[in-house]
């Protein structure tokens, strides 16, 4: 995915047994979870390769950043990585620019601004290139049905 050494969260996941052991805390504490296993869990959730993993992490940093203001700023970055890896750019961008105004000195923050950037250029350019074929092949029908009305007259 990246040669960016400290964006090395984006592209290591945890074993399936080290993902266990926290989701079996998590599942333990129940409904009275704590900050620090919901955030333990969401972290291990975001590192995952499964999607649908990817986005509970996502659900459950969220509510810890509304729920507990203390705890944002540890929240921020793998907010950022996690809707990063969920292809959600305008809010891992959001969520990295947030963390970068406090901590404009932050490599993971910092190359992980440069993955963003450069995933936005490129799936931009695929966009231009597909926009650009619709137009090309709207453009060829459009002349072909107008050179056989001119032929039926």
């Amino acid at each position: 995915m990246t040669q960016l050494p400290y964006a090395i969260d984006a592209e290591t996941p945890l074993s399936k047994a080290e993902l266990d052991v926290l989701r079996a805390q998590y599942e333990k504490e129940g409904d009275m979870v704590g900050v620090q296993t919901k955030f333990n869990y969401a972290w291990g959730l975001v590192k995952s390769d499964t999607r649908t993993d990817q986005h509970l992490g996502v659900m459950l940093l969220s509510e810890i950043f509304r729920t507990s203001p203390e705890r944002r700023r540890e929240c921020l970055y793998y907010l950022a990585l996690g809707n990063f890896k969920l292809g959600n750019y305008a809010n891992a961008r959001k969520y990295n620019d947030l963390l970068l105004d406090n901590e404009p000195a932050n490599l993971q923050a910092t190359n992980l601004r440069a993955l963003i950037d450069d995933k936005v250029a490129k799936e931009g350019l695929m966009g231009v290139a597909i926009v650009s074929g619709i137009a090309v092949a709207a453009g060829v029908i459009g002349g072909v049905l107008l050179r056989n009305l001119g032929r039926k007259r």
